[in-house]
């Protein structure tokens, strides 16, 4: 018998059920689609963190996951032997003209709430072999911001997860103490029992570019994310799509393509070889939605992952496990269902 039953094998799922072999459960983890099969299972993957101003406990609390991320997927590529990606190589976003003091003001945040561990400063433009269009000849250059190969990532996960002994099945028995992480599909459930909307699935579209700059920092520029991936592709992304027409991707991805290209021209002759949609689930308080579950006593709820899943896993990961095992419940008051239910 499972000391603790996760619903749902995305990032959440995954990295609350690694969590909890850490601290010695016994961990089962089921679904239908297996794991990776939704929103986590994209190509973008950038770990990027909030401007460091305005601090608040969702940004603390990113800081506190990014930070434990190069521990985290570290040691899930040693128990499982499945390489995640991962890298903290960085971000170049092009700084506007004018915008030199509105950003040396927030390096000046970063040095104080990113702890000395992570650096936000202006930098030339020439100082990077693949910079953005930048019509100041400067960028904004941070040392926090970290990538992952979404896929490879869920795939790593699911290796440890099962070479420590844990289960992933597609149908099971609840047992132990119960989590629902099912993204989108578990926001629907709460949409339909409730007289105002919870949550909602937004879509993204994204690409995968054959272009090799692995070790550059990823890039934000022209409203598109950039990440160069270690396996020698580039991935391009996302749109953000509230009203949909199916999971097809479609000329909006053409577009975002199109922006990413003329931000690097260096991309303009890389070919295309994937596309991608999917639906990311975000909770009506745009933060993840973590704890007891509205729904279902004495069980527990991980979703709202939307853009920021990967970036909050790490830490997600460890307080559902302080909340499962052990009582306690380190969580911000504005992740809590009640912020959104």
């Amino acid at each position: 018998m499972a000391d603790v039953t996760v619903r749902g094998a995305g990032v959440f799922g995954l990295a609350i059920a690694w969590s909890c072999l850490m601290r010695g459960a016994r961990v089962q983890v089921i679904d239908p689609a297996g794991p990776g099969a939704g929103a986590s299972g994209g190509l973008v993957g950038a770990l990027a963190p909030h401007v460091p101003e305005a601090w608040n406990d969702k940004k603390a609390f990113q800081l506190e996951s990014l930070l434990m991320a190069e521990a985290f997927w570290r040691g899930v590529a040693e128990a499982g032997g499945r390489d995640p990606g991962y890298a903290r190589t960085g971000r170049v976003q092009p700084l506007p003209e004018g915008g030199r003091a509105l950003a040396e003001a927030r390096g000046q945040g970063a040095e104080m709430l990113w702890q000395g561990r992570a650096e936000w400063r202006v930098a030339p433009a020439r100082d990077f072999e693949h910079a953005p269009q930048s019509a100041s000849g400067l960028v904004i250059h941070d040392t926090l911001s970290a990538r992952v190969h979404p896929a490879k990532g869920c795939a790593a996960l699911a290796a440890a997860i099962r070479a420590r002994g844990g289960r992933i099945v597609a149908e099971g028995a609840d047992a132990g103490q119960v989590v629902w992480a099912t993204g989108a599909a578990g926001l629907a459930e709460l949409n339909a029992r409730h007289t105002r909307l919870v949550g909602a699935p937004i879509k993204g579209q994204a690409a995968l570019l054959g272009f090799a700059m692995p070790d550059h920092p990823q890039l934000f520029a022209g409203g598109v994310h950039i990440v160069p991936h270690a396996d020698g592709t580039t991935a391009i992304g996302s749109t953000t799509e509230r009203e949909f027409d199916g999971l097809e991707t479609d000329a909006q991805l053409d577009d975002v393509i199109a922006a990413a290209r003329a931000a690097l021209p260096a991309l303009e002759a890389a070919p295309v070889i994937a596309r991608w949609a999917g639906l990311r689930p975000r909770a009506r308080s745009r933060a993840p939605m973590l704890g007891a579950h509205p729904l279902r006593a004495g069980q527990f709820i991980a979703n709202g992952g939307f853009k920021i899943g990967f970036g909050m896993a790490p830490k997600v990961g460890a307080v559902m496990a302080d909340l499962m095992l052990e009582g306690r419940a380190d969580i911000p008051e504005g992740f809590r269902p009640e912020a959104s239910y």
